[in-house]
């Protein structure tokens, strides 16, 4: 038998007989799916302060005021040249100057690298963790185009896209989209626990919490 053969045999010992129901309904999925009762604005306040936490830098706004605060974003962090996603909706970057560069597949990694920074929306942030997910929806491009630049602003529809914990997230996400989990800016340790951030995306993460549903939104 080789390793591989002895580890799978162990694995299978410890989870027993294959069930012969469903493995949806064969799993016991009774557990809590949020810690405690909240209300929308508890909600979104957790999700605020998590974010916060993890050394993301929180704005919140209206719908009105979004186009305004991006613009001061961009303009404060000197942003010449910004990504944008193939539907990033037009009236939220009405007022930015940046020269935009809109994903391709023929943009090369080094093209990418070029921009300054990238605005993305989101599939639905999760207040217990502190958590972005996106999926590579319109609004928020491929994933290479949320990992290259060095500052990243999402812009999450509150409370639409907001949720209290990661069971009710993945019940609204489709396993089979390229899904993408960030919680805070890229960061990692060495060995003597020295935090580095920006090694693997980027190093600034700034998230706009806008009032407004979808089809408010400008």
């Amino acid at each position: 038998m080789s390793s591989k053969d002895i580890i799978l045999g162990r694995i299978g010992r410890a989870l027993g007989p294959v069930p012969d129901e469903p493995y949806d309904t064969a799993v016991d999925r009774d557990y809590a799916h949020e810690h405690g009762a909240r209300t929308t604005e508890q909600t979104v306040d957790l999700l605020a302060e998590n974010l916060a936490d993890y050394r993301a830098i929180v704005h919140r706004t209206d719908r009105e005021e979004l186009p305004l605060l991006l613009m001061r974003l961009l303009a404060y962090s000197g942003a010449r040249s910004i990504l944008v996603p193939p539907a990033l909706p037009p009236g939220w970057l009405a007022a930015a100057d940046p020269v935009r560069i809109h994903d391709r597949a023929a943009c090369t990694t080094a093209q990418l690298d070029k921009a300054d920074a990238v605005v993305t929306g989101c599939a639905v942030a999760i207040a217990e963790t502190g958590t972005l997910v996106l999926d590579g929806s319109p609004d928020q491009g491929r994933r290479r185009i949320t990992l290259i630049p060095d500052h990243h602003i999402c812009v999450v529809r509150v409370p639409d896209q907001v949720v209290s914990s990661v069971p009710q997230a993945l019940r609204r996400l489709d396993p089979g989209r390229p899904l993408t989990w960030i919680s805070g800016p890229s960061a990692t340790s060495d060995i003597e626990l020295d935090r580095v951030e920006g090694v693997h995306g980027p190093r600034t993460l700034e998230v706009v919490l806008v009032t407004g549903s979808p089809e408010e939104s400008p």
